[in-house]
C-alpha cells in the first residue's frame, strides 16, 4: 500500500513538472471555442483588448509586465495527448472539436505597448486580432501573467520611490501565493526597480542579482550569539552581513558585531558590510546602531531592515530621516497587500463580417465598464519638453497628423473644444506576434527595467507620481473615434 501510494506522489510531482500552461483556462473558453467550431467560425476573426479599469492603491499609474511570458505562451500553445483525454473526459465536446485541438497552433496577430510602458486606465495595453477561436483560448493564461506581473511591478516601483534612492530588495518568495507568484513577482519586482532578489531560482532564470546571508536560526543554533557572527564571517568575510535583532540589537547583537568586525575581519584587512534589523522601532534602532558602529570607525558599514515594510512605512522612516541604506521587502511586495488585485480585463472589440472588422461595445449601468470599441490606435502625446501631456485613442486606420493644430475629444468633457499644439506623437502599440510567430525581440530583464526608470524620470509627470491624489493622466480620443463609440451607443440603445 505505501509502495501505491509514493508511485501516486511520484506521478504528482512528474505531471507538475510537465505541466502544459496552455491549460491554464477557465472552462467557458473551451466551451464557447466548441461553440464557435459547431456553428462553423472556425475562421472567422474577431479583436480583444486587455486593458485596466483603475490604477491600484489611487495611484496616478501602472507599469505594464508579463508580456514576455504571453508571447511564449501564446507561441508555443498546444494540446497534448492527456490533455485531449481529459477534455474528452468530461462528455461535452464533440469529437471533431477534440481532434481539431490535437493539431493546434495560433493562427493569429497580437499587439502591445513594450513591456516596462506605463500605462493608464482604459486604454488597451495588449491587443489580439485572431480567429474567435484561437483568441478566446488564451483568455485566462494571458490575464494571469499580466495582471499578477503588472500588479508587482506597479506596487514595487512605489515602494522604490519611497526609498529616495536607497536600496529596495525583493525578500517575499515564502509569503508569495505560490512558488509561481514567488518567480514572476520576483521578475515583476525586478522590472519595477528592486536592486534584487533573495529567490534564487529567479536569479537563475531571468539573471536577476541575488542576494542573503542568515536568518535568526543560525544566530539560535549557536551556544551564543558572538560564536554565530564569528563562525560566519570566518566563511564569508567578504560578505559578512549580521542579523543583530535575535536577542537584543543594542545589548548584544551590535556590540558583538563590533567585536566580530575589529577581531575577525579587521585582521585579515576586511570590513563589515552591513547589518541587518528585522524587528522593532527600526526609526529608533538605525539611529542607535549607526552611532555606535561610528564611534568604533565602522562608517561604512551599512544598516539595512526589513519587517512587513511597504512605501508607507518606508517614507515614514525617511521623514524621520532614518539612517537606512538599504530595505528588503517581503510579503507587502509580493502579495501586493494593500491592493493585491489588478482588475485586468479581456474584451471583445470587433467582429469580422465580410473581410470588415465591425466594432463592439459592452453597455454598463456602471460608466467605467463601458469598453471602447473597435479595432484602434493609441498615442501617447509629449510636449516639446518630452513630458507625456496625454494618451489618444484613434481608429485603426487614422493618421494622427500632429504638425498643426490638432483637435481631440476628453470622453469625461467632450462640451470642452480643446486641440494638441506643437506636440509630437508616439505609436505605444507594436507587433509582437504575427501569424501566430513572434515578431518581438527579445529584450534583456535590465532593459525592460532601465526603460520603466527613463520614463518616470524624464517623460511623467511628477505630479503623476504622487502617493496622494495624483495628477489624472488623460486619455483622450480623436474625433472620429470618439463619433464612432457615440454613435454605436445610440445605436444600440436604439
Amino acid at each position: 500500500m505505501e509502495e501505491v501510494k509514493n508511485d501516486q506522489v511520484r506521478a504528482g510531482y512528474k505531471q507538475f513538472e510537465q505541466r502544459n500552461l496552455a491549460m491554464v483556462m477557465d472552462l467557458y473558453e473551451m466551451t464557447m471555442a466548441n461553440g464557435y467550431f459547431k456553428t462553423g467560425n472556425v475562421d472567422s476573426r474577431a479583436v480583444f483588448d486587455v486593458f485596466y479599469r483603475r490604477n491600484p492603491d489611487e495611484a496616478g499609474f501602472a507599469i505594464f509586465a508579463g508580456l514576455e511570458q504571453v508571447v511564449d505562451l501564446i507561441e508555443n500553445m498546444h494540446f497534448d495527448h492527456d490533455d485531449i483525454k481529459y477534455f474528452e473526459s468530461l462528455n461535452i465536446f464533440d469529437r471533431q472539436f477534440l481532434d481539431y485541438l490535437a493539431n493546434y497552433r495560433f493562427r493569429g496577430d497580437v499587439y502591445a505597448m513594450p513591456e516596462g510602458t506605463v500605462i493608464y486606465p482604459s486604454e488597451p495595453i495588449l491587443t489580439v486580432v485572431a480567429p474567435i477561436i484561437d483568441a478566446q483560448l488564451i483568455e485566462t493564461a494571458v490575464l494571469a501573467q499580466i495582471n499578477h506581473q503588472s500588479l508587482i511591478a506597479t506596487k514595487t516601483q512605489r515602494i522604490v520611490r519611497s526609498a529616495l534612492g536607497r536600496a529596495v530588495s525583493d525578500f517575499g518568495a515564502r509569503r508569495a501565493h505560490n512558488m509561481d507568484a514567488a518567480v514572476y513577482g520576483a521578475r515583476a519586482s525586478y522590472i519595477g526597480g528592486a536592486v534584487g532578489t533573495a529567490t534564487v531560482l529567479a536569479g537563475k532564470q531571468f539573471g536577476i542579482p541575488v542576494s542573503g546571508t542568515m536568518a535568526h536560526s543560525w544566530v539560535m543554533y549557536f551556544e551564543d550569539e558572538y560564536e554565530a557572527f564569528k563562525k560566519y564571517a570566518e566563511i564569508y568575510p567578504d560578505n559578512t552581513v549580521l542579523l543583530v535583532d535575535c536577542y537584543d540589537v543594542m545589548k548584544s547583537g551590535i556590540p558583538n558585531a563590533i567585536r566580530v568586525a575589529h577581531e575577525i575581519l579587521e585582521p585579515q584587512g576586511k570590513r563589515l558590510k552591513g547589518i541587518r534589523i528585522d524587528s522593532g522601532d527600526l526609526a529608533y534602532l538605525s539611529k542607535r546602531a549607526r552611532a555606535a558602529l561610528d564611534e568604533e570607525g565602522l562608517n561604512d558599514t551599512k544598516i539595512i531592515v526589513s519587517n512587513s515594510l511597504d512605501e508607507r512605512t518606508i517614507a515614514s522612516l525617511m521623514d524621520q530621516q532614518a539612517p537606512i541604506d538599504s530595505f528588503g521587502v517581503g510579503e507587502r511586495l509580493i502579495t501586493a497587500s494593500s491592493e493585491p488585485v489588478f482588475g485586468g480585463v479581456y474584451k471583445i472589440a470587433a467582429v469580422e463580417k465580410n473581410g470588415i472588422l465591425e466594432p463592439r461595445i459592452k453597455i454598463s449601468e456602471t460608466v467605467e465598464k463601458i469598453t471602447n470599441p473597435g479595432f484602434k490606435k493609441v498615442y501617447r502625446i509629449y510636449n516639446e519638453q518630452g513630458y507625456a501631456v496625454a494618451d489618444l485613442i484613434a481608429l485603426a486606420e487614422e493618421t494622427v497628423d500632429l504638425s498643426k493644430p490638432y483637435r481631440f475629444v476628453d470622453p469625461l468633457m467632450p462640451w470642452r473644444n480643446r486641440e494638441f499644439v506643437g506636440f509630437t506623437a508616439k505609436e505605444l502599440q507594436q507587433p509582437v506576434i504575427i501569424e501566430g510567430k513572434r515578431v518581438m525581440p527579445y529584450r534583456e530583464l535590465s532593459e525592460i527595467r532601465n526603460y520603466v526608470r527613463q520614463q518616470l524620470e524624464h517623460e511623467i509627470w511628477q505630479e503623476e507620481q504622487r502617493f496622494s491624489n495624483p495628477h489624472r493622466h488623460f486619455v483622450d480620443m480623436t474625433p472620429a473615434y470618439y463619433e464612432m463609440k457615440m454613435t454605436l451607443l445610440h445605436d444600440i440603445q436604439g
